[in-house]
């Protein structure tokens, strides 16, 4: 389960704009709402990608299909685990010799 977030998405989004659309720097917008200067700056980095501007960070979308991608492909390998497991273990009651109960 993830962390909580730190700070309200409404608030994210309020400060990302204000940062876009007024060219103020982003240590004087996180100063103005309480924020950490860092996350302002890495939420509009984020925004930028998620736009199209920047070409060095996986947008929102890519970001959540890598992460479903990882959980699929370790799922993937668990059920490899078993599969192989069982595998073993028929080809060795195949192996056994047939035994007859005698009478």
């Amino acid at each position: 389960m993830p962390a909580p977030r730190k700070y309200p998405d409404e608030l994210r989004e309020r400060a990302v704009r204000e940062v876009r659309s007024t060219g103020r720097p982003v240590t004087h917008v996180a100063r103005d709402l309480g924020i950490h200067k860092e996350a302002l700056r890495s939420w509009v980095r984020q925004a930028e990608a998620d736009a199209g501007e920047r070409d060095d960070r996986l947008t929102t979308l890519e970001r959540d299909e890598l992460k479903e991608l990882r959980k699929e492909v370790a799922e993937l390998r668990r059920a490899n685990e078993i599969l192989k497991a069982a595998s073993v273990f028929f080809a060795q009651e195949i192996d056994r010799p047939q035994t007859r109960p005698s009478r």
